[in-house]
């Protein structure tokens, strides 16, 4: 299906309650929000989970992690064909909690590119940016480490550093889009990254912790826009 901007990416991580057919479920609940309200979700399943979420749904399904690689030897590694076969439309590159040298992520972009997946490279701040972009990536998920699952978002703490993140993408490369994450746990939070010319954002905690997820799902999608201007 391919990545549509805008739009608010769920990423299940392995928290309990998103493998097999309970993150089909929650999968299943992001399509439902979809189709009721016109705004996009896409959602980054276990990776066991990647075919299961494909084919059973239409979400935008973007793989957690990725290993740069060529076929051959490589035990438990995750290989990217493996990846696109399972219809997977996108890859999480050097995310916090799986981080990859500058080396790798320069591979897997150029191999995102060979098989038609959206490469999603994590940085947390300029200096990262700048450098992932030499290497032109599709997307750039920017989050601040710290930030992660406490509820402490850039676009309320440092909403300048957001401008100046977009700004300087905008600059260097405007082909690539810019998504924002960390801490992101409300749908006022969701606003303000799109406010501050972010073309998608992302959670993972706030979703999967939330009493009522459908509602919170709701609550996001009514505050972000439907396309880009």
């Amino acid at each position: 299906m391919g990545l549509e901007y805008p739009h608010f990416l769920v990423n299940y991580k392995v928290y309990d309650g998103t493998a097999g057919e309970d993150g089909l479920a929650l999968a299943r609940t992001l399509e439902a929000v979809t189709e009721a309200t016109g705004r996009t979700f896409a959602v980054a399943p276990q990776t066991p989970d990647v075919r299961l979420v494909a084919e059973a749904t239409s979400l935008p399904v973007v793989a957690q992690s990725v290993d740069a690689m060529e076929p051959g030897r490589g035990n438990g590694r995750i290989s990217i064909q493996a990846l696109a076969a399972a219809g997977a439309d996108g890859v999480l590159v050097n995310h916090p909690e799986n981080r990859a040298t500058l080396e790798e992520v320069k591979q897997t972009v150029a191999r995102c590119g060979e098989f038609g997946l959206e490469s999603i490279v994590c940085v947390d701040g300029r200096e990262m940016g700048e450098a992932a972009l030499a290497f032109d990536p599709d997307c750039l998920l920017l989050e601040k480490p710290e930030d992660v699952a406490t509820g402490r978002a850039i676009t309320r703490t440092h909403p300048e550093l957001v401008e100046e993140f977009v700004a300087m993408v905008d600059d260097r490369n405007p082909r690539t889009k810019v998504l924002v994450g960390g801490g992101i746990s409300s749908a006022d939070d969701v606003a303000r990254a799109f406010d501050l010319g972010a073309d998608a954002a992302g959670a993972a905690s706030a979703v999967l912790e939330a009493s009522d997820r459908r509602a919170w799902l709701t609550a996001v999608a009514e505050d972000m826009p439907r396309r880009l201007e």
